[in-house]
């Protein structure tokens, strides 16, 4: 194995690819000499991201809470990239602050749709090729909130914590087929999601890097890395897992 960690000839979906954690796995994941497809609702970010990345990048506006037209994002993918993609990024999601009982059935439903019914279409739509050429990778983008409780967000909790539970069963279905599936579950990377999350709250700020041992927030190259590897011949023997990236704020303390 040569080039263990290397992505040269495949192509990849990453939902929510324009910005924050998308488009720093966009970074790497063209580093490692992977096609780009960026998928995400605003044009505009979307063309100034693929103009960042370069020749290797293209994108196609879609939106995951659209889940009929799933098929059709993996087919305009495949026409920009010149190739089906063997890998998908779950990475398209949406922020809800609020306590438990202020929080509506309906914006309940919302954030399930885009994180979870948005994620099982397109994994449903790209599964198929990927068993048929044998060879595909899966990465859902979990969270802290997967796992441990987190106040002031039982939706997106709720939504992340259903991510593992689909990674464990989606492994157990296709992994025989050669496709792997896995997660990560990112601590506190400094992003505008993360910023509006932690936006005039400067005791919840000060609480998550107390018990950040490396006592900082992370970057989005940080989980761009980790889903090269996942995404590598370097983890050909990894798949169901959940790798966290960050600072070691899950080990507790």
């Amino acid at each position: 194995m040569p080039a263990p960690f290397r992505l040269d000839g495949e192509v990849a979906i990453i939902t929510g690819g324009a910005t924050g954690l998308g488009f720093g796995m966009a970074r790497c994941l063209v580093a490692s000499g992977a096609k780009v497809v960026l998928a995400g609702r605003r044009e505009e970010e979307l063309q100034k991201a693929a103009t960042a990345l370069g020749a290797a990048a293209s994108y196609v506006r879609h939106d995951v809470t659209e889940h009929a037209a799933a098929g059709k994002l993996v087919e305009a993918a495949t026409h920009a990239a010149g190739s089906p993609p063997g890998i998908l990024i779950n990475n398209a999601g949406i922020h809800l602050k609020k306590p438990a009982v202020e929080t509506t059935p309906e914006e309940f439903l919302s954030v399930l749709n885009t994180h979870v019914i948005g994620a099982h279409a397109l994994t449903r739509a790209v599964l198929p090729g990927m068993i048929e050429r044998k060879h595909g990778n899966v990465i859902f983008i979990a969270s802290m909130a997967s796992l441990f409780g987190l106040p002031k967000v039982i939706a997106y909790s709720a939504a992340k914590s259903a991510y593992l539970g689909m990674v464990r069963t989606l492994a157990s279905e296709v992994s025989t087929h050669g496709v792997r599936v896995n997660a990560i579950a990112p601590g506190w990377i400094d992003s505008e999601m993360m910023r509006t999350a932690l936006d005039g709250d400067p005791a919840r700020r000060d609480k998550i890097l107390g018990r950040t041992p490396m006592g900082r927030f992370g970057e989005a190259d940080d989980i761009g890395w980790a889903a090269v590897y996942l995404c590598s011949p370097a983890a050909k023997f990894v798949t169901g897992a959940v790798m966290p990236v960050d600072g070691g704020i899950s080990i507790g303390f």
